[in-house]
């Protein structure tokens, strides 16, 4: 049964400690505002990039290294993280509606359920 899938959202992770201070800095280097999830105060959208790639901003626990991640975003995530793992990826952590993921260099990444609606309908990639 194919599925569909995309690389959506950009997420910078930050700790407390620095949280406010790179949001701050990545509104103004790509000249976007910074826009408040009204329903989780960790999270903060930067807008869009190419591509209708969101761009975020989550707070982290204290202590943790700030990083970027990527999600992807699919509509059936089992067949999404089969398809990854075929390709040298590796699941870390049942996350409970979603997975997070290495790549075979070891970078994290989050395969999620459709988040970006249009977006997703416009830029989604249909696998076999």
């Amino acid at each position: 049964m194919p599925h569909r899938s995309r690389v959506a959202v950009l997420l910078l992770d930050l700790p407390p400690e620095v949280h406010v201070a790179g949001t701050d800095f990545w509104s103004a280097a790509t000249g976007n505002p910074v826009e408040p999830d009204m329903t989780d105060p960790d999270w903060h959208r930067l807008g869009f990039l190419g591509g209708g790639l969101s761009f975020e901003v989550q707070r982290t626990g204290e202590g943790t290294p700030p990083r970027w991640h990527v999600d992807v975003e699919t509509d059936d995530i089992p067949a999404e993280v089969a398809r990854l793992e075929a390709l040298g990826a590796r699941r870390t952590a049942d996350m409970g509606s979603f997975w997070q993921m290495t790549d075979p260099a070891g970078l994290v990444f989050c395969v999620v359920g459709v988040q970006t609606g249009e977006a997703f309908e416009r830029h989604a990639t249909t696998w076999p």
